[in-house]
């Protein structure tokens, strides 16, 4: 079967339900992405604690992810609002 990537979670926002081990293995994360939360499979090149707040950087297809730290203070949101 062919993995097809999920474009519409990459850039969207999250917290890791369970923390990632880097190459040791995937953690999971809730992601904000259309109009609600899904769980995915959240790798990361280093480890990242359970409650982190994560990026989706890349879709590894079957509601698996690449993610990021992501600062708790910035949210991609608030660049709207200085608009």
């Amino acid at each position: 079967m062919r993995k097809v990537p999920d474009e519409a979670v990459i850039g969207c926002v999250g917290e890791l339900h369970v923390g990632t081990r880097g190459a040791r293995g995937p953690g999971e994360a809730v992601v904000r992405v259309r109009g609600g939360t899904e769980a995915f499979l959240a790798w990361s090149e280093q480890p990242l604690p359970k409650g982190t707040r994560i990026l989706v950087v890349e879709s590894r297809g079957q509601r698996a992810v690449d993610v990021i730290a992501f600062p708790e203070s910035t949210d991609p949101l608030d660049e709207l609002d200085r608009l």
